[in-house]
This record gives C-alpha cells, structure tokens and sequence, in this order.
C-alpha cells in the first residue's frame, strides 16, 4: 500500500476542501449507509450536519470500532472523504476489507493539544469526521464541534461519550463464532445494536447482525439458528481494531491505494 504523510497544520490545509468547492457525493443531504443499518437511523443514512456518536461500552474492546467502519463504508465506497482521528490502532488494512477508500481517507492517530482545532479544520472540508474522544472534554467545546458540523455540512461521529449527539449507536451484545471443542477460527460475530437519540430518533431501536458478515453486514432473521457458521475464506486481518495504545497498524498485503497520514509538527 502506498502512503504519505503530512505534518502539522499545513497538512490540514492542504488536505481539506474549501466550503464553497464541489460536493464529492454530489451534494445529497443523506449519505449512504450499508442496507442493514439504515433503521437505526432516522433518515436511513448519515444526514449531513449530524452528529452520531458511537459508544464503545464496557469492555472498551466491544465491536465498536467494526461498527465504526461499518459506518463509514458506504459513504466511502460512493465518493465520500473521511478521518479518523485520534486512533491510533486503526486497522487500514480492514477498513480496505470492507470497501472503504484509503485514497479518500485521512488518518490524524495523534492529534496533540489543540484536538478541538484539528476536527475543527477537518469539519470544514471532510465528509464524515470519526473521532476517539479525549476524557476531558468540555460540554461547550463539544456543543461548538456539533454546530460546525451542522453549518458545514458534515457528519461528526464521536467514538466514546458524547452527550447530545442526534444519534448514539452501541453494541451491547456479541458473541464469535467459529470456535469448536479447542479448535476452529473466527469467522464472524453476532452483535446486537442499540439506537436511541432525540427528536426523529427519541424511541429506541435494537437489531442484531453478523458483524463482520458475509459481506460487510448481514441483517440475522429471527429464526436464524445460532450455531450456523459462514466459511467465508476471509482473511482475519479484517476483524477488531480497538481504541488504544501500543498496537501497530496493520496494512492490506495486496492493497493499491494512497493514505493520508496527518501528523503534528
């Protein structure tokens, strides 16, 4: 995989597009999201000037981060531009797996300080901005992201806590399967996704879905039998790739494309 990387607040503005130019995705209000996700949300995609926060629950290695690319997918594969931010396990590797163009997407692992400023630059020229969420952050500076992303047109999703999001999406139940008596590999993981957020979104939602799946997600019908396994000869490079230190980034062996790394200076 070829990649380049950019220091500092240059960076930033080189790599973010002026309000005023072109829609990459066309100027839809809505962008895509994958078939199986689109009841959770009340416009049946990630509406432009949202907020949807995915919450990571307890243990903090819960399926979030899959359902982050899950996400992102979509909006990727259509034309999309997206970062992340303050990840600095991203798996570039598995969010090429499920469609999601490197070209098109900017990797900030370690933002610094000025956090607020750096999603702040990235809001007024990226579609979709995905951001781990520091411990310490303000009730005003929060308040103030979200209403960037509203003017601008962007979609801010929050990986953490975030009060006051138009949407909050969480995982709060998986289970892996693939594994026998002592043998087996992991094929793919069933998890349940809650939903709940204001106005449109105020009544709760849950689904449960095959995260990875067969694809990028598969919607589980009710009368599914639980111990069905999908052999789908996927590599497991593709799988979870939790918020935390000290894990390198892995890369797809065979993957053509260019990713934008943002460093400070």
């Amino acid at each position: 995989m070829a990649g380049r990387m950019m220091v500092g607040s240059a960076a930033l503005a080189g790599l973010v597009r002026p309000a005023s130019a072109p829609d990459p995705a066309g100027g839809h209000r809505v962008l895509p999201v994958a078939p199986e996700l689109t009841g959770l949300l009340p416009n049946r995609g990630l509406r432009r000037g949202s907020t949807i926060a995915v919450a990571t629950g307890q243990p903090r290695r819960s399926g979030g981060t899959s359902l982050v690319l899950a996400l992102l997918a979509e909006a990727s594969r259509a034309g999309s531009w997206c970062a992340v931010v303050g990840v600095p396990t991203f798996g570039a590797g598995a969010a090429a797996e499920l469609g999601i163009a490197l070209d098109r997407l900017a990797l900030v692992p370690h933002p610094g300080p000025e956090w607020a400023t750096v999603i702040a630059a990235l809001i007024d020229g990226v579609d979709v901005v995905v951001t781990a969420v520091p411990t310490a952050v303000s009730a005003s500076v929060a308040n103030r992201l979200a209403a960037r992303a509203r003017q601008r047109g962007s979609v801010l999703v929050p990986y953490g806590r975030w009060d006051g999001a138009d949407v909050t999406l969480q995982v709060v139940r998986g289970a892996w399967e693939g594994l026998g008596q002592g043998r087996g590999r992991l094929r793919r993981r069933e998890v349940t996704v809650s939903a709940r957020g204001r106005g449109a979104a105020a009544r709760p939602k849950e689904i449960k879905v095959w995260l990875p799946g067969d694809g990028l997600t598969r919607v589980i019908p009710r009368s599914a039998p639980a111990a069905v396994v999908s052999a789908t000869g996927r590599s497991t490079a593709g799988r979870l790739r939790p918020v935390g230190p000290g894990t390198a980034t892995p890369t797809g062996p065979s993957r053509r494309a260019a990713l934008t790394l943002v460093a400070p200076s």
